[in-house]
């Protein structure tokens, strides 16, 4: 069920050709994407359509957003622990997702749930990069970043820091795949292929914005598996996964138009915060 701000949305999509509630409607390759990702949502069928006028107008990002369409199709096998064929050298890094930090700069329960899988993984993994990803999400404690807090843990209990990377910028899933991807690009560029450390309910949303951007900005990185905790709640919506795709292609005011109308875990950051 969505709301009304929510199927206005849809509506301005469908019937404008865009996503946007501001004054000025986005460039017509944008319209596309964003109606592209919206209809997607809205009733889980492909706006063939879209696609195929993105791709007359653009072929190339035509043919990377009708890739990315077909991923969000693809079923996700979320796994409680890494498989054991994956590498055994540095071009393998495990991609830890942070999760909002308590007002005092103290790290959730769910956090630390993810961080024993994170180590778990490292541990069977003991040549492989960690990248801890998220930043300043604690009103009280505006030095703590999720990700240092991460990777401080992740050392405090054995794994050796020069294999930790940190991601301390992002505020969203999707700013955690577009910093990501520029720290591995700038500090482990043997790195080719990632595992996502998340819980179960993320696993799906972190694997199609990772594998995204790695389409839209022509990486070579690839996502090979998962492992999660096994959460007792939390949902994240298609709708949600719209907006997050929507930021990706970089329209930001129209994915937190999203954000704040799906979003059910917890608190997110304002829209000034995020740009910052």
């Amino acid at each position: 069920m969505y709301t009304a701000k929510t199927l206005f949305l849809l509506a301005l999509c469908l019937a404008l050709g865009f996503c946007a509630l501001g004054e000025a409607a986005p460039p017509p390759a944008q319209a596309l994407i964003e109606r592209a990702v919206v209809t997607y949502a809205a009733y889980g069928e492909v706006d063939a359509e879209s696609v195929e006028a993105l791709t007359a107008l653009d072929p190339e990002l035509g043919s990377k957003w009708a890739a990315i369409m077909d991923i969000w199709q693809t079923p996700v096998e979320v796994n409680e622990a890494l498989p054991d064929d994956l590498p055994r050298d540095d071009s393998l890094c495990l991609v830890v997702l942070g999760f909002q930090l308590n007002p005092d700069g103290t790290m959730r329960d769910e956090l630390i749930q993810r961080l024993t899988v994170a180590l778990k993984s490292a541990e069977k993994y003991p040549n492989a990069f960690v990248i801890c990803t998220g930043g300043g999400t604690a009103p009280d404690a505006p030095g703590a970043t999720e990700a240092g807090r991460m990777a401080q843990w992740l050392v405090e209990n054995g794994l050796d820091a020069s294999r930790v990377l940190t991601e301390d910028r992002s505020l969203t899933t999707a700013q955690n795949a577009i910093y990501s991807f520029r720290i591995l690009a700038e500090q482990a560029p043997q790195v080719t292929q990632l595992a996502i450390i998340s819980s179960d309910y993320h696993i799906f949303t972190g694997t199609l914005l990772f594998k995204a951007q790695a389409i839209l900005t022509g990486s070579d990185i690839s996502v090979v598996s998962n492992a999660a905790w096994q959460a007792p709640s939390g949902t994240l919506s298609t709708m949600f996964q719209a907006g997050a795709l929507i930021e990706l292609s970089g329209d930001e005011d129209t994915a937190f138009d999203i954000y704040y109308e799906t979003y059910d875990i917890h608190e997110l950051p304002s829209r000034e915060a995020a740009k910052q």
